[in-house]
């Protein structure tokens, strides 16, 4: 009945999030699809809208149908992430779907033609950017800090051997030596995040602005609020990340007896941390245009419509590819999400190093750890 249960909840949260998918984009990127403001309630769009809601409802009832008696026969959890992987990539490719029928749409409708396109930009994104949020950092730093002093007084305490550590989660039954590196495994992790998460926010911060150029004051203003909100919940991200793992490190020291519900306790931190996420997104929408927007904003319109062609953007709206851009990180068209421009040559320079470094691991050169995993086993 766990498994089933866990089952029912898989579908429901695949499906909830992707019906979330189109809601929470910008009325002009349907489906990863640039339309003038004119066009956001057009039949085609509208249409689209309803069939990919009905398609994803039947979909989840199809998973549904043929995973709990799959559960029944095998009552194993691997089938739980078989049903999570083929429900999410079936509803990509409905997604996809939509995404090739309103961008038909537009090419036989003209819509293109209907709008004088442009662009705006905002220097004050370069004179006075986002600054890095450092205080909503220090929850993460905390939670690192305290998990290294519980590991540091348990060093010269605990027996000859600890549990396996997942990452999430730990397998009691199990032992490896207790080793420095062995036991303070969970603060290596912690480290790595916290001192990840930092970069990233200020490349995110140092971005190109995606900015509406029919609404250049408003969607900036609500850029710059979007902005502070991502860094903000990044870092927190973090605290969340650590604190999942400082309820695993507990559990490999032995400080708490390893059991189902500290492995569950200690993936409530990221419960919590997709629901923030979700909640924010639904407040503020994708590039903040869900803000209120201020007195004088709402009849803003310059009328012209921004620049952004189809051509240069794949797998509806998450790759970019334009070698006339000189902009490396760009926002993509779907959700809170960047993306390279594979346009760039500093890209092709990152991805050649990520494919070489994989093919160095799978021909054996490099030694990548086999038991380590961020999920409960």
């Amino acid at each position: 009945m766990l498994l089933i249960a866990a089952d029912l909840a898989t579908v429901a949260l695949v499906t909830c999030l992707m019906l979330a998918l189109p809601v929470l984009a910008r009325p002009t990127l349907p489906f990863g699809v640039r339309v003038a403001s004119e066009r956001v309630a057009d039949p085609a769009i509208v249409a689209q809208r309803r069939t990919f809601a009905r398609l994803v409802g039947l979909v989840a009832a199809i998973a549904v149908i043929t995973s709990i008696p799959a559960l029944l026969a095998a009552d194993h959890p691997a089938v739980l992430g078989a049903v999570a992987t083929a429900l999410t990539m079936a509803d990509l490719l409905l997604y996809y779907r939509a995404h090739r029928k309103v961008r038909a749409a537009k090419d036989a409708g003209g819509w293109t033609a209907e709008r004088r396109q442009g662009i705006t930009v905002d220097t004050t994104f370069r004179t006075d950017p986002v600054r890095v949020p450092c205080a909503w950092g220090l929850p993460a730093l905390a939670t690192l800090l305290l998990t290294a002093g519980i590991g540091w007084s348990r060093y010269g305490g605990p027996p000859d051997t600890v549990p396996l550590f997942l990452g999430y989660g730990v397998a009691p039954a199990q032992r490896e030596p207790a080793t420095l590196l062995n036991v303070f495994e969970p603060v290596v992790y912690q480290t790595a995040l916290t001192l990840l998460i930092l970069p990233v926010v200020l490349i995110v911060l140092r971005a190109r602005p995606d900015l509406d150029a029919a609404r250049p004051k408003g969607s900036a203003r609500r850029y710059r609020v979007y902005l502070h909100g991502v860094a903000a919940l990044s870092l927190l991200s973090a605290a969340c990340l650590n604190l999942g793992l400082l309820v695993s490190a507990l559990q490999l020291w032995e400080v708490i007896t390893p059991a189902v519900v500290w492995q569950v306790a200690a993936c409530l931190p990221l419960v919590a941390l997709l629901a923030g996420w979700m909640v924010w997104e639904m407040k503020v929408g994708q590039a903040g245009h869900r803000l209120t927007a201020l007195p004088g904003e709402e009849a803003e319109d310059s009328g012209v419509a921004q620049r952004d062609d189809d051509r240069h953007w794949f797998l509806a709206g998450t790759v970019y590819v334009n070698r006339r851009d000189s902009a490396l990180l760009i926002h993509a068209r779907i959700g809170t999400s960047w993306t390279l421009n594979l346009g760039h040559p500093i890209a092709w320079l990152l991805v050649a190093v990520l494919a070489g470094f994989g093919l160095l691991a799978l021909f054996g050169v490099i030694d990548l750890p086999e038991k380590r995993s961020l999920l409960m086993p």
